[in-house]
């Protein structure tokens, strides 16, 4: 059966791999997400919506602090696949200042609470790279 165009949306919407080392046993390694981002306890409790005490990267961690750092995730494993799976050039895009983000890093839009935007920005950079233009690095 061949491929309809929501299948074709739907499979850029995931990296095709875990490039990032970010799932093991098909769990979120949620500590490594944050580190990765050099997020601290106090900006994921931001992101999430809950108290910085509250946080916590073991079995028990909060339901929307999970689910917030999936996100994040996703979308770091979306980068990491647009540079081939190199870790570092991914790590350094998302720490550069960027002048198409109104120069501010992509790792600060996270940390402000800007994730929607970033999220847009890297699908529609990664759809434009898939038409024959390239992420803007």
């Amino acid at each position: 059966m061949a491929p309809t165009r929501k299948t074709k949306e739907a499979k850029g919407t995931v990296p095709d791999r875990d490039y990032l080392g970010f799932w093991g046993n098909q769990t979120l390694k949620a500590r490594e997400v944050a580190q990765f981002l050099d997020l601290n306890k106090r900006d994921v409790a931001k992101l999430a919506g809950v108290a910085p005490a509250s946080v916590r990267f073991d079995q028990k961690i909060p339901k929307g602090v999970l689910d917030c750092l999936k996100e994040i995730a996703n979308v770091c494993g979306l980068v990491a696949q647009f540079f081939a799976g190199d870790g570092a050039k991914t790590a350094l895009w998302f720490k550069t200042v960027n002048p198409l983000l109104g120069n501010i890093s992509p790792r600060d839009m996270i940390r402000y609470g800007r994730y929607e935007k970033l999220r847009r920005f890297v699908m529609s950079a990664l759809g434009e790279n898939a038409a024959g233009q390239r992420l803007p690095r």
